[in-house]
Formats: C-alpha cells, sequence, structure tokens
C-alpha cells in the first residue's frame, strides 16, 4: 500500500497542519474559527490473518483507489470538533495568508 496512509497517520498530519495554521495566524486581524472539520475519505480496511493482528483503515488517493481492488474500501465522512487541550470550551481560531490560487 504504497500510495495509502494510515488513517491514524492521516489524522496527525492534519493535527500538525491545523497547528501551523493557528500559530501562523496569532495576532493576524482576520482569524477562523474552526467550528468543525468535515473530510471525506476512501479508506481501505485490512485485517491480518495473524493472531492477534488489528484491523488497519488506511487513506488512499483519489487516484489509486481503483488499483486497490483486493481491499475492502469504504467512503467515510469524519467530522471533527477541534478544541484546545488547555482550554477545551474556549473555539481554536485559524488564520493564514490567501493563496495565489484563492480567491
Amino acid at each position: 500500500m504504497d500510495d495509502a496512509v494510515e488513517l491514524a497517520d492521516m489524522i496527525a498530519q492534519l493535527r500538525s497542519e491545523l497547528g501551523r495554521a493557528m500559530a501562523a495566524g496569532s495576532g493576524e486581524a482576520l482569524r477562523f474559527q474552526a467550528e468543525k472539520l468535515e473530510l471525506e475519505l476512501t479508506v481501505g480496511v485490512e485485517r491480518s490473518r495473524e493472531p492477534g493482528a488489528k484491523v488497519r483503515f488506511w487513506v488512499f488517493d483519489v487516484g489509486a483507489s481503483a488499483r486497490h481492488a483486493q481491499t475492502a474500501q469504504q467512503r467515510i465522512t469524519l467530522t471533527l470538533q477541534p478544541v484546545m487541550s488547555d482550554a477545551p470550551d474556549t473555539p481554536a481560531w485559524i488564520s493564514g495568508g490567501e493563496l495565489a490560487d484563492e480567491s
């Protein structure tokens, strides 16, 4: 599964990217409150036949999903509510500069 990433790793990367966006937006005049994040993913479910093995969820690149016909695939939607660990009742604020291709 060279062109797939484990679901836990994808969520960890998302957390890291959101953290970078929050740090970059600190002190900016325009910020965005992250009320919830919705992700639609194509995942493959893999279960090893070895004793004690766990089920693993792989997130596929959109173009790669056709190449993994041997893996049971599902489309899932995750809705995540971002909160700060030290202030869970305070909204998370995200900001950043506008990219060249954004309008």
